[in-house]
């Protein structure tokens, strides 16, 4: 019977990034809209980046659970539930006439899109080979890049244009028809039974062996930092310091989302032709602390705006390697809840992004907040496990 309903993996590789790309727009919509809380609506840019961190804070509490959720019941039912979830939150929010109401709704909206992680990830990694592994979830990863960069085009443009309500309606109708979408497509992949999954091993705590996966959820946490602190400051950036209008800044922030894509293909494919996750992760770490180094002591000068393109490209690019790894290390039994602590520890990293950032920003200026941010990923080089990364 699985033989005969094994459908497309590409099929099934599109329709879970399109989960996850309708529960990035709704998620990291949010910070677009900072420059219209704080330059219209009067609020500080610590106030606006609390707002916006609400959907990411619903998320952060909630996708250990999603993981267990999908380990036990499987990837459709999860991504469905979620997505469904998510299109109330936005709902609600449309409809919210305080500010209060939105942040709530927000964070609603927040905890379904935590499905997305786990169950997407899940998907690629049960219908895909490990020789392809790498490549197929960097396509997937794509699905954050692009949801920004959509969300970038979206967000600051309608809420110019037409105001708040009709911003979250048309959310709402994507993350709707990506929930029907989810729902009639997707297919779980195969996994052994209980029975054969303890003969193998795959049911014991992946946590008690090695360090491994502690280590790489801490190193993606840090390195969550600089990939925030661009989404969430370039535009009010361009904006502000720069003195650009919201169309051009918003079209270059979603145009550098295609950069981002292409990075996290090209790591994972890098990935899948050395054998390894981990090496070029750790490489990526490199990068992303001498990129955002260089963007804070060259922030007043032209050759900024170059520096943050690149940057959007090489603070993502780890995403999907470290997300294969913990999938391969966790196996069939324990991915999702690793996947969910995977994602865990980035949201609640991502969370505290907008008003940590936004405080320094206020109080020392975007030259000097960006250089900071340079520390998280130098932190994290020793951490990637590169040396232990194949053991069992």
């Amino acid at each position: 019977m699985a033989e005969q309903r094994a459908p497309n993996r590409w099929l099934m590789l599109g329709v879970s990034m399109l989960g996850q790309i309708a529960g990035t727009i709704y998620v990291n919509g949010a910070p677009f809209l900072i420059p219209y809380l704080h330059l219209e609506r009067g609020l500080s840019l610590v106030e606006a980046g609390t707002i916006a961190a609400a959907p990411l804070t619903g998320t952060m509490f909630t996708l250990v659970v999603w993981g267990l959720i999908v380990d036990r019941i499987g990837e459709r039912a999860s991504m469905t539930a979620g997505l469904a979830i998510v299109t109330i939150g936005a709902l609600g929010a449309s409809q919210s006439d305080s500010l209060l109401g939105l942040g709530l709704w927000f964070l609603v909206g927040g905890i379904g899109a935590g499905s997305t992680n786990s169950a997407s990830g899940r998907v690629v990694v049960g219908w895909f080979p490990a020789h392809r592994r790498g490549t197929a979830m960097g396509i997937r990863q794509t699905g954050l890049p692009l949801g920004v960069g959509l969300a970038a085009l979206l967000v600051p443009n309608v809420v110019k244009a037409h105001g708040l309500s009709t911003t979250l309606l048309l959310i709402t109708a994507i993350c709707a028809a990506a929930t029907v979408l989810c729902a009639v497509l997707i297919v779980d992949p195969p996994r052994p039974t209980r029975s054969q999954a303890a003969d193998l091993g795959h049911l014991d705590n992946p946590y008690t062996r090695d360090s491994r996966l502690w280590r790489i959820h801490l190193a993606s946490a840090l390195l969550v930092v600089p990939q925030f602190t661009v989404w969430t400051y370039m535009l009010v950036w361009l904006i502000d310091d720069k003195g650009w209008s919201t169309f051009a800044a918003s079209a270059l922030v979603a145009s550098t989302q295609l950069l981002g894509a292409a990075g996290r293909i090209g790591a994972g494919w890098w990935s899948d032709r050395v054998g390894s996750r981990l090496g070029p992760m750790r490489t990526v770490a490199i990068a992303a602390a001498a990129t955002m180094l260089s963007l804070g002591l060259l922030s007043g000068t032209p050759l900024a705006i170059a520096l943050i393109v690149i940057a959007t490209a090489v603070t993502v690019a780890d995403n999907g390697l470290a997300f294969t790894a913990v999938a391969e290390i966790g196996g069939p039994y324990w991915s999702g809840r690793a996947m969910g602590l995977q994602n865990t520890g980035q949201y609640i990293a991502s969370a505290l992004v907008p008003p940590f950032v936004g405080a320094l920003v206020s109080g020392r200026g975007y030259g000097f907040a960006f250089a900071l941010v340079a520390v998280f990923p130098l932190l994290a080089i020793p951490l990637v496990p590169v040396r232990g990364e194949h053991a069992q």
